[in-house]
């Protein structure tokens, strides 16, 4: 089964986490959070920064490691490392997501969570 990699960053601010929803693919419409594949050299840290200045033009500061994800999709196995994260800056431009929302910790089943994003969900 082919293997992926990614880092993912749960963002925090004034109690609401944000989600992004998926605007391609096979989980079109999803809800999740944001990040990406990790590139050759790079730490979890520099992929998550990286990641969020492409997804969303803004800069955060990756401030804790949270879990790792290991998780069955149909076609691959994910290995997502999650971060909790804080903005530097206000701004944020959706490059490739759909939709965003900030969350409060009573909203966050409000939306259709990528299967391995919900068991992030639980330890937050």
């Amino acid at each position: 089964m082919k293997q992926i990699e990614v880092v993912a960053s749960i963002i925090r601010k004034g109690g609401k986490i944000f989600a992004t929803q998926r605007g391609y693919g096979d989980f079109k419409d999803w809800w999740e959070f944001p990040g990406g594949k990790m590139e050759a050299g790079e730490t979890p840290e520099e992929a998550l920064k990286r990641e969020i200045r492409e997804e969303l033009s803004t800069e955060i500061s990756v401030d804790e490691f949270l879990c790792t994800v290991e998780y069955d999709y149909p076609k691959f196995h994910l290995t997502m490392h999650c971060y909790l994260c804080s903005l530097l800056t206000d701004a944020l431009h959706l490059n490739e997501h759909e939709a965003a929302k900030w969350l409060t910790h009573e909203e966050l089943d409000s939306v259709k969570w990528l299967p391995a994003d919900l068991e992030v969900i639980e330890k937050i």
